[in-house]
């Protein structure tokens, strides 16, 4: 099971991207292999919009079933959501940090979109 964990840098760690869709990175953590991947998601920083569906779509082609983020606006929610990934909110400094709040279960499966659409 892979998560992606949004992050202003490309490792355990950087800083958590409050941000979903316009996140400067997605940390991919395999807890079963204890792989760590970055995925650039720069394509998406200056998007004027669509920044969330591609990249929802981006953590969907490779394979994560978790995403961990500050915040997931509504389209990419929806995209997220019907890819069976689940969502979790978080207000960590890092992304290891994020990681250790979701393993140990400190974390609540979001039931909705927590920002509107084009949050920056």
């Amino acid at each position: 099971m892979k998560i992606c964990i949004t992050s202003q840098g490309r490792d355990l760690t950087s800083p958590l991207d409050p941000r979903f869709g316009r996140a400067a990175v997605f940390v991919m953590v395999d807890p079963d292999t204890g792989m760590v991947e970055a995925v650039d998601n720069s394509q998406n920083l200056q998007a004027a919009q669509g920044a969330g569906i591609q990249a929802a779509q981006t953590v969907a082609r490779a394979g994560v079933k978790i995403v961990v983020t500050g915040h997931c606006g509504p389209k990419a929610f929806r995209v997220l959501t019907a890819a069976g990934i689940k969502i979790f909110n978080t207000q960590a400094s890092t992304v290891g940090e994020a990681l250790e709040q979701y393993r140990s279960g400190k974390l609540s499966e979001a039931r909705a979109a927590d920002v509107g659409g084009h949050w920056a």
